[in-house]
């Protein structure tokens, strides 16, 4: 591990002023930096703890929720207001991770955690373009069966590791941002950036800015909600596929829809397309499945995850028969 030396901010200006330094990393949990550090992976020469950062998850004039950005996921998950009125972002966070880690990690590290690939996780042995640009991306023919079918490139085919995060996409979160120009809302959905040519640039946040809040905008559909993940033994593992789906349904038809997936493309993936051609239809498998084949459409799959295109279909026909008490 690179020496380091450490720094405390007192305030978000501080840490936005810390966090433009050259070779300085924010430390919220540690959760996600600290085994990057050990592995030779991320190499800061200081690292600054942000944990004076605000913890308060308050409502908000509208109704929604701010959350601030060092809240730790155990304390957001078990929220009363976000447990009866968010609870597919509550089930996520319990899917995530073990108590231990999410007793430790904070909301902002979850949202800004970086890939799980073994190949960006082995710079001793292996090529990957979002550690060192321009080396390669082993996985694409390599073991890719945790691996994104859509919206990856030659470049990166990683698949975004958080469960929390397809759960606050679903919900139209908004991110503030802190930086040294100022303040700015982003929201989720366009925070994270898809690897193109660039897989080492993975969010719109400018050099220097901090995230400070999460906001979640009042949202009555989302109180009949949930998140179902499937992976490969039942604890401790990332998703295969995971999906978070909140619906409203009327004499058996949709009318409201907000529907994402997780462990299938390089970020939380809204699935904007199956939403417009579910709404205003029932809930069957058949339309379950083909609202899925419009919007995979463009999944370029590989050898070890092509079977992901069928198992986020019949993921998302089971969370939608549950939420809609429809047979699908």
């Amino acid at each position: 591990m690179t020496p380091f030396t450490f720094a405390r901010a007192t305030s978000p200006e501080d840490a936005a002023r810390l966090a433009a330094l050259e070779g300085h990393r924010l430390l919220g949990g540690g959760t996600n930096l600290v085994d990057l550090m050990r592995k030779g992976v991320e190499h800061p020469t200081t690292l600054v703890d942000v944990t004076a950062l605000s913890t308060e998850i308050i409502e908000t004039a509208r109704g929604g929720l701010l959350i601030g950005a060092a809240t730790r996921n155990t304390a957001l998950a078990a929220h009363p207001l976000v447990r009866t009125r968010y609870p597919v972002l509550s089930r996520a966070i319990l899917a995530g991770a073990s108590a231990q880690i999410r007793n430790m990690a904070t909301v902002a590290g979850n949202i800004l955690q970086r890939s799980r690939c073994a190949y960006f996780n082995d710079p001793a042995a292996s090529r990957c373009n979002k550690r060192a640009p321009g080396s390669g991306c082993d996985a694409r023919e390599g073991f890719n069966r945790y691996h994104a079918i859509i919206g990856g490139s030659p470049a990166c085919i990683s698949a975004h590791p958080s469960d929390m995060c397809v759960a606050l996409v679903a919900l139209d979160a908004q991110v503030h941002l802190l930086g040294m120009t100022g303040a700015r809302t982003v929201p989720l959905a366009e925070f994270y950036r898809l690897p193109g040519d660039t897989p080492q640039i993975e969010t719109v946040m400018a050099p220097g800015e901090i995230i400070t809040a999460i906001e979640l905008p009042p949202l009555p559909v989302a109180a009949r909600s949930d998140y179902r993940k499937v992976r490969d033994r039942a604890s401790y593992a990332f998703a295969l596929v995971s999906v978070a789906a909140c619906a409203s349904v009327q004499d058996g038809v949709l009318t409201e829809l907000r529907l994402a997936f997780g462990g299938i493309a390089p970020k939380p993936w809204r699935a904007l397309h199956a939403e417009q051609a579910l709404l205003g239809g029932p809930v069957t498998r058949e339309a379950v499945f083909a609202a899925m084949d419009l919007e995979l459409a463009e999944a370029a799959p590989l050898a070890g995850n092509a079977f992901k295109l069928e198992l986020a279909r019949r993921t998302a026909v089971a969370v939608l028969a549950d939420l809609t008490g429809v047979t699908a």
